[in-house]
């Protein structure tokens, strides 16, 4: 008991305090037990800012295929266009070549 009270004198007054104590009990509570604790705030944090790019992501996308389809509604050429590029579609008496890119093959 001895040591206790000489450990508790050493440290300065303020720490004694009670209200530093309970401010401090406090903080150790909302960082570590409450449901609400720091570490989990931080990690939706970081999740909310994850979807919050994925959602910007998504939204280009939309808008890009929005554009296609607009384009392919309304353009015969742009339907020739996209029929040779993406199905390599190709009319009567053509030749198709296909150029694969080399760094790309798996080997």
């Amino acid at each position: 008991m001895a040591k206790k009270k000489s450990f508790l004198n050493k440290l300065p007054r303020w720490v004694r305090s009670k209200y530093v104590i309970s401010f401090m009990a406090l903080l150790v509570w909302m960082i570590f037990f409450d449901q609400h604790n720091i570490i989990s705030q931080v990690q939706l944090k970081m999740k909310y800012w994850d979807l919050a790019d994925k959602k910007e992501y998504y939204s280009e996308r939309i808008a890009d295929v929005n554009k296609t389809k607009t384009e392919l509604l309304f353009d015969d050429a742009s339907i020739e266009k996209y029929a040779r590029e993406k199905y390599m579609m190709k009319k009567p008496g053509e030749d198709l070549f296909i150029i694969i890119d080399s760094t790309h093959v798996n080997k």
